[in-house]
């Protein structure tokens, strides 16, 4: 899938995402059970290569 986006959609884009990877840092710092935990650090995997491949 491809998305063109103008670069003021690109920085809330990239913003919003920074914003959910630290509260997903946060949340698996909190979290005690281990497969949330997991399926946690899955989420901010994903998140991080979107927000790589908008660089």
């Amino acid at each position: 899938m491809k998305l063109d986006l103008t670069q003021a959609e690109t920085q809330v884009l990239a913003e919003n995402l920074d914003a959910s990877l630290s509260r997903l840092q946060d949340e698996i710092a909190h979290t005690d059970d281990h497969d949330v935990r997991e399926s946690l650090k899955q989420r901010r995997m994903i998140l991080q290569m979107i927000k790589d491949k908008l660089s």
